[in-house]
């Protein structure tokens, strides 16, 4: 099974939130639903953007690769790159 990579759009306060799952729609109604600390203040969140991976390690480490550059630009150039094709 996919597994995915994917960044929010916190719908309150613009900010963004970055991670990983095997099911796109279900994660995001857990976000939505105050059930993660560490998006619960931004709700309600809309998934922006998304990438598809064959395993959970290829995705997690992705995943880190977007974290670790900890840039709004970087998130929003992939943003709007996406949306271009």
């Amino acid at each position: 099974m996919a597994y995915f990579v994917y960044i929010l759009e916190s719908l309150k306060d613009g900010s963004y939130y970055t991670g990983s799952t095997q099911n796109l729609s279900s994660r995001l109604e857990r976000h939505n639903q105050g059930r993660s600390k560490h998006t619960k203040k931004g709700m309600p969140w809309e998934i922006i953007y998304h990438e598809e991976y064959p395993d959970r390690s290829s995705a997690i480490k992705r995943e880190m690769e977007i974290k670790n550059r900890k840039s709004r630009k970087y998130i929003e150039s992939l943003v709007r790159a996406s949306r271009q094709t």
